[in-house]
């Protein structure tokens, strides 16, 4: 159904056909004004109903609805600001691979991998797209955790973090007058506690 009264500003013009009539001295004219077919950007009359052009469509609409899916299953609102870059990165990695596992079950579940459509064209299943996106952003996180020693700086942080501690007890400690065997043991429940955390 053509849209005759939006103009280019209108936010529901989105989804108008993005082809251009030709103007009179060749030019590219005026914008179509009939709807783009879903998951492509032009009308049936534009090139939306070739077979390919369908077939992408279909492939585009149904990956963003598994994606939204997906994304609505994992998402977490009121997100706070990021205090350790190493242990956000850390924590993205292991979401990554939550999103590469959720997809692989649904992989798991299909009975083939291609399908062919009502024109005869073989497709890939959205699903199995999306998987394969999913195992290149693994391979990304991965590979940047591991060319930034991610771990090794963590248990650095985690030491020095663990001396500021038992310093801090120490001078408590010493504050209070304990010394000698006392402030030894009172120093080594310390170490076992940081240690468990």
């Amino acid at each position: 159904m053509a849209n005759t009264t939006g103009n280019l500003a209108n936010p529901t013009d989105k989804r108008r056909c993005t082809a251009r009539k030709k103007g009179k001295d060749g030019q590219k004219g005026e914008r179509c004004k009939a709807w783009a077919l879903k998951g492509q950007t032009v009308c049936r009359v534009h090139g939306g109903a070739a077979p390919q052009n369908l077939a992408a469509g279909e492939r585009r609409v149904a990956e963003e609805r598994l994606e939204e899916e997906t994304r609505r299953a994992l998402a977490i609102l009121n997100v706070p600001p990021v205090e350790n870059p190493l242990t956000a990165l850390s924590e993205l990695a292991g979401q990554v691979i939550a999103w590469k596992n959720a997809l692989a079950d649904r992989v798991n579940e299909l009975h083939r991998i291609r399908y062919t459509d009502d024109k005869n064209a073989e497709q890939l299943r959205s699903e199995v797209a999306l998987y394969e996106r999913a195992m290149d952003r693994c391979v990304n996180v991965l590979g940047t955790i591991g060319r930034l020693r991610i771990d090794e700086r963590l248990a650095a942080i985690s030491e020095q973090q663990a001396t500021t501690v038992i310093g801090a007890i120490e001078a408590a400690l010493a504050h209070a007058g304990v010394t000698g065997p006392a402030a030894s043991a009172a120093k080594a429940v310390a170490a076992r506690h940081l240690r468990a955390v």
